[in-house]
């Protein structure tokens, strides 16, 4: 079993890893930036170093993430996911140092982060795809409306190198190809500094699921069944659900099968997750292959009683995959939603700030994920998640109830949160009955935005503090 292991990250993440290291009685080592020197994960890692003054470049930083981990005899580098977790350049690096890098090698990051070459992969190995192309960069727009016209519109313009909601773009008509194309390629050089982008058929209010990989070095690989992830705004996920309320029992085996395919043609090794287009057809297409944990991990854990990052940790310490599919059994109905740090009502704004109050929600079945705590202050540079409510239930039913309980419980004072957008989506009717799709937020996005309603509280500590600026406190 490892001894000590870097965290390459912050946050959440970064304190959920901690945990988990605390459970197997492993060393953590925390890095941090100084703007993050006060963050919880600094506080709960058994030790923590500085790797930048700047915000971000720290954290981006392999050769001194490295040396941290080398100074201070950590023998296993983590990355968490967002960062440089899904870089191959990275991984490849941290093996070469000598350490343990715990996720699949860097040659099936390499090969499932290029989206164009995952595709070809795929489609090798039977795997089934959306139609689509090659990489288009060096066709003419001649020759790329051509393509969209044989497609058949919409269709919709992929980074190949992209992730996270960015280097997307849907085309609905002709007129829009050659300016959404340019757009496309410039967001792809900005976050990936790769341009390649290419096409495929965009499937119309698809429903988003994804089947959870786990796989040791000895070629054991099973799934712990699939997320529905549906519930996105602008390709970001808000919420997600385990298992899916709408696919049958059938679907579920014939996805879960074609996922460990996927994983087993790329020789998949660690946690990952291979992520479905289904459309109203039942028919199913291969979309992409995340090749590190995922933020909506927990779900997966509440109704499968495994500890995903345990697991990660045990997988890449050398152990044999103890499990097979038969032992996975899926009890109950879990969801996740994503508490951000936002102001709704201004387009999502990210709201920084100091936290005057912190009430997470209690009670059997509700499990928070957070990086934060009262007097904490949210810095403007980073993700806006401060927090992941998660709920477990007998059924999807009775978790829906149990949701809305917990986010009308759920009090964060000083800054604005997507808490009370979250509880208005739990209160929807086409939610609570398990009825929706990828078009669920931009169809019904006017009728789940809050009324604003300042807390009186809030009210007392704005005045209070004007008082006190004023009398020179």
């Amino acid at each position: 079993m490892l001894k000590k292991i870097l965290i390459a990250n912050r946050g959440e993440i970064a304190v959920r890893i901690i945990r988990a290291c605390n459970d197997l009685n492993i060393e953590s080592v925390a890095i941090h930036s100084r703007a993050d020197r006060e963050s919880l994960h600094v506080k709960m890692a058994t030790e923590a170093h500085e790797v930048s003054q700047d915000p971000i470049k720290g954290y981006l930083d392999p050769e001194r993430i490295i040396e941290i981990a080398k100074e201070s005899g950590a023998d296993a580098i983590h990355p968490g996911y967002g960062f440089l977790s899904e870089n191959s350049f990275f991984a490849k690096m941290v093996k070469r140092a000598g350490l343990i890098w715990i996720g699949p090698d860097s040659d099936v990051i390499a090969k499932m982060g290029d989206k164009n070459a995952a595709r070809d992969i795929m489609q090798k190995n039977g795997i089934p795809v959306v139609p689509g192309t090659e990489v288009l960069n060096n066709s003419s727009m001649e020759e790329i409306k051509k393509i969209a016209h044989k497609i058949g519109y919409p269709v919709i313009l992929k980074a190949s190198s992209g992730g996270g909601g960015r280097g997307i773009r849907v085309v609905r008509a002709e007129e829009n190809l050659e300016s959404n194309f340019e757009a496309c390629k410039r967001e792809s050089l900005a976050f990936f500094k790769n341009d390649d982008v290419f096409m495929e058929k965009y499937v119309v209010n698809p429903k988003h699921i994804e089947f959870q990989i786990l796989a040791d070095n000895y070629g054991h690989i099973i799934h712990l069944g699939e997320r529905d992830c549906s519930i996105q705004r602008r390709h970001q996920k808000l919420v997600e659900i385990a298992p899916s309320p709408s696919i049958s029992e059938d679907l579920r085996r014939r996805m879960g099968a074609v996922a460990i395919a996927a994983a087993q043609a790329v020789g998949y090794t660690n946690a990952g997750t291979v992520e479905f287009l289904v459309d109203d057809f039942n028919s199913f297409y291969f979309m992409e292959m995340n090749t590190r944990i995922q933020v909506e991990h927990g779900v997966t854990e509440e109704v499968t009683g495994y500890d995903l990052i345990s697991r990660q940790i045990r997988v890449a310490s050398g152990e044999v995959l103890d499990l097979t599919q038969s032992d996975i059994h899926i009890r109950g109905s879990a969801i996740e939603v994503r508490i951000n740090a936002e102001d709704v009502a201004n387009d999502f704004k990210p709201n920084s700030g100091k936290i005057t109050a912190y009430y997470p929600a209690l009670g059997p079945g509700v499990r928070v994920d957070s990086c934060v705590y009262k007097d904490y202050v949210i810095p403007p540079y980073y993700d806006s998640m401060i927090a992941k409510l998660i709920i477990k239930a007998s059924s999807y039913e009775l978790a829906v109830n149990k949701l809305t309980r917990a986010l009308n419980e759920f009090r964060v004072r000083g800054v604005k949160t997507t808490i009370p957008f979250l509880a208005n989506i739990a209160k929807d009717r086409d939610f609570r009955k398990g009825h929706f799709d990828t078009s669920f937020l931009e169809e019904k996005m006017d009728s789940l935005i809050p009324v604003e309603q300042r807390d009186p509280r809030d009210v007392a500590a704005v005045i209070a503090a004007a008082i006190a600026t004023r009398c020179g406190i």
